[in-house]
């Protein structure tokens, strides 16, 4: 769950806390851009954005689950998740240094394919790869890490961590630990045996 469920649960809670900060840093960039000041409408309308664009972003993701599950399997789709959360934990993260707000946006896109494809697959492999009498119990892990995720995230946006001004962008780029977490680990583990079967007709290797 950890880069599945996990990761749709954090990205949810983590963007409330900076959400001033991030009002301060998009009239501060288009300040310094166009040399006037944008109105409360305009930057309602921008926060609106890195906000709503990650349904946007789940969307695509959880479109595309079914057919990378199918064509690759399930553990190398769960990998390839991985892709999108480090791509948008550097676009985010480097956002300030860069001096664009839109860099927010477009990794909050890359944020919600990880959480789409993520939240999809990790039911698929956690189901099919768990024993007949636990597999009830396996699948209740996907709420479970969602819950896990939406915790850390709150934690993690405390004053006393990382929700302060000079911290913000390290804590949207958060979602880039559990991603190399999952890096490191889940090659480790074995492959679905429903779709070594059905998709790869591998009877051996399933068994």
């Amino acid at each position: 769950g950890i880069g599945g469920a996990f990761q749709y649960g954090l990205q949810v809670s983590i963007i409330n806390s900076p959400a001033e900060y991030i009002k301060s840093f998009i009239r501060e960039t288009w300040l310094k851009r166009y040399g006037s000041s944008p109105t409360e409408e305009l930057i309602t309308l921008m926060w609106s954005f890195v906000v709503s664009i990650y349904s946007i972003g789940g969307l695509l993701g959880s479109l595309s689950a079914g057919y990378l599950s199918v064509r690759f399997g399930r553990k190398k789709a769960m990998l390839f998740t991985n892709i999108p959360a480090l791509l948008s934990a550097a676009l985010m993260g480097l956002s300030r240094l860069c001096g664009s707000f839109e860099m927010i946006i477009a990794g909050r896109i890359f944020s919600g394919v990880c959480g789409g494809l993520g939240l999809n697959i990790h039911l698929m492999y956690a189901g099919e790869c768990a024993p007949r009498k636990l597999r009830g119990l396996i699948a209740i892990t996907a709420s479970t890490a969602i819950a896990i995720g939406k915790f850390v995230g709150f934690a993690l946006g405390l004053r006393e961590l990382l929700g302060v001004d000079a911290l913000w962008p390290i804590l949207m780029a958060a979602n880039a630990l559990p991603a190399l977490i999952q890096l490191l680990t889940l090659p480790f583990f074995p492959d679905s045996p429903r779709y070594l079967l059905i998709d790869k007709k591998d009877k051996e290797g399933c068994i």
